[in-house]
């Protein structure tokens, strides 16, 4: 074992129900043997079959200043799985007659431009909708707190990207959009709706909507590598931090609840969760790869669902999600940039060979 590896392995922390990890486990080797090569600080992990957790575990630093270990129970940003629950949030409503998927935005929010009179929920969900990222094609810094309201009334007046349903590209207003309408249909704001209808029924206790000025104990602190170093994550708005599309923070545990949640009916019928895994067809007919907050294809002939989440703030997040195998790998990162999909692969690769990646990225 190289020192890096050593030193990884001595901060390597163990959670029920699991027992401390040996140096002759394959999975944690493939972990540290990835935090070394990518310079990861820390990294928390869950696997989960059927829904039953396998294994959850922390390896490395959730805070490297203060030398605090990384655990099954550390805080992360999950920055973009954060749509997923987004998702469920607005199928609850079409569950509940209060949303319809083929009715136009301009039912739900007031003030939409003409250009977006042809725009659906569907759109919104699917990322189909042609509206600009107000993030990556940003219409303010980021830096600065702006409102649901400023930020739809920045980004209405730009032009689409394209027709609504012609082209598949992510777009965050999508789901700063669908947040909205959130609040408009159930007076509460998306994060509070969340906690009430997903997170407390799951009993997810670590999971809510990220706050800068809230003391959340064991909450990881964010990095980025650069120019061969280690650095602290970029500051970022707090109402931008928190929005409908990255807005969330949890721990691998909790995520394993929602997982196991996914199995039932307990949040929404099968069917609903079958429309959200389910390629969106686009004008031309083609499959687009995304569903409703989930990406979802076929892996080596493996169903495959999930989601990424990343951030300057120094995170890097990932969900795999093999539904006929049963099989689902959690890997939540305090390093933006960290090829945690990657990690994810080679860690489902012990179960389901075939889904193992073929080459290692470069350090």
């Amino acid at each position: 074992m190289t020192p890096t590896l050593a030193v990884l392995f001595a901060l390597t922390v163990a959670a029920q129900p699991t027992a401390p990890p040996q140096p002759s486990d394959p999975l944690d080797a493939i972990v540290l043997e990835e935090m070394s090569a990518q310079h990861i600080p820390g990294l928390s992990l869950a696997i989960l079959q059927d829904g039953h957790l396998l294994k959850a575990q922390g390896y490395g630093l959730a805070n490297v200043e203060l030398n605090v270990p990384a655990t099954a129970d550390t805080v992360y940003q999950i920055q973009s799985i954060t749509k997923s629950f987004t998702a469920t949030a607005i199928m609850m409503l079409v569950e509940e007659g209060k949303i319809d998927l083929s009715a136009k935005v301009s039912q739900y929010l007031d003030d939409t431009p003409d250009t977006w009179k042809d725009i659906t929920i569907r759109h919104l969900l699917s990322h189909t909708s042609g509206i600009k990222d107000f993030i990556n094609e940003p219409t303010a810094s980021l830096r600065l707190d702006v409102t649901e309201a400023q930020v739809f009334k920045a980004t209405a007046p730009r032009p689409l990207n394209f027709a609504p349903g012609d082209k598949y590209a992510y777009s965050n207003t999508n789901y700063h959009l669908l947040a909205m309408i959130i609040h408009k249909l159930t007076g509460q704001y998306y994060g509070d709706f969340l906690r009430d209808r997903i997170f407390k029924p799951l009993d997810m206790s670590h999971t809510a909507i990220i706050s800068l000025t809230e003391i959340i104990p064991n909450r990881a602190s964010g990095y980025l590598w650069e120019h061969k170093a280690l650095r602290n994550g970029d500051f970022i708005a707090p109402s931008i931090l928190s929005y409908g599309g990255g807005g969330i923070r949890s721990t691998v545990t909790d995520m394993a609840k929602w997982d196991a949640a996914l199995y039932t009916e307990k949040l929404l019928k099968k069917s609903s969760l079958e429309q959200m895994w389910s390629q969106q067809k686009l004008n031309n007919g083609h499959l687009d790869g995304y569903g409703f907050g989930w990406a979802t294809h076929d892996v080596a002939g493996h169903r495959w669902i999930g989601h990424g989440g990343s951030h300057m703030t120094g995170f890097e997040t990932v969900i795999h999600r093999y539904p006929n195998d049963g099989l689902t790998v959690v890997i939540f990162s305090n390093l933006q940039g960290a090829n945690v999909d990657h990690i994810a692969r080679r860690v489902a690769g012990r179960y389901i060979p075939a889904v193992s990646p073929a080459t290692k990225p470069a350090s």
